[in-house]
């Protein structure tokens, strides 16, 4: 499957809607109720989308595509944010925190946070994942940054094998966050952009 990584534009924003919810109702089918899940609604997220891709202060987001243009993953990632969580997931996601004087605070001058990365289920164990996250800490290092972080919830095994085989490691840090009315703990995971 020939695929294209590119960076994502506000016309792509329904695209990645798409993969957004499809994704979710896969890979948390175990982790967070049914009715939540099937309730997602892709013309919503794809506003959401929108009004960051547009923002002045926009995350990086990039996409693969397959040959014929359909947009079958993205990621999203930025500086570590210095507060609470604005570009990754308003949905559920916990909150990233990072203020100087918090424990566990990471440095938003040299550390990046990859907000999310999504895949459309077809194209899991395929390799399309593992070209995204690639190219998104190459992204990272070439931008400066030293570290990179992302949150994984506690009880997607899948998310953090994945995660675990391209050399990111949990570091110690945890949140609780209320999604579909489940409480869902999450774990930061770091990875050293130069080695």
């Amino acid at each position: 499957m020939p695929t294209a990584i590119r960076e994502a534009m506000p016309e792509d924003a329904a695209a990645l809607a798409a993969v957004h919810v499809l994704s979710w109702q896969a890979a948390y089918r175990d982790l967070l109720p049914g009715p939540y899940l099937d309730a997602l609604d892709p013309g919503e997220r794809a506003a959401v989308w929108h009004a960051r891709l547009t923002a002045p202060d926009r995350p990086t987001v990039l996409l693969t595509t397959e040959a014929d243009g359909r947009v079958v993953a993205f990621s999203c990632f930025r500086a570590w944010p210095d507060g609470p969580d604005e570009a990754g997931e308003s949905d559920g996601t916990a909150e990233a925190a990072g203020a100087a004087d918090e424990p566990g605070a990471l440095d938003p001058a040299t550390t990046a946070e990859l907000a999310a990365l999504y895949s459309l289920p077809e194209v899991w164990g395929t390799g399309v994942g593992r070209a995204l996250l690639a190219a998104s800490t190459e992204a990272l290092a070439a931008a400066g940054f030293r570290t990179a972080a992302l949150w994984v919830l506690a009880g997607n095994a899948r998310g953090r094998r994945f995660y675990e085989a391209a050399g990111w490691r949990p570091d110690g840090t945890s949140v609780c966050d209320v999604t579909g009315g489940r409480e869902l703990e999450e774990l930061r995971y770091r990875r050293e952009l130069f080695t």
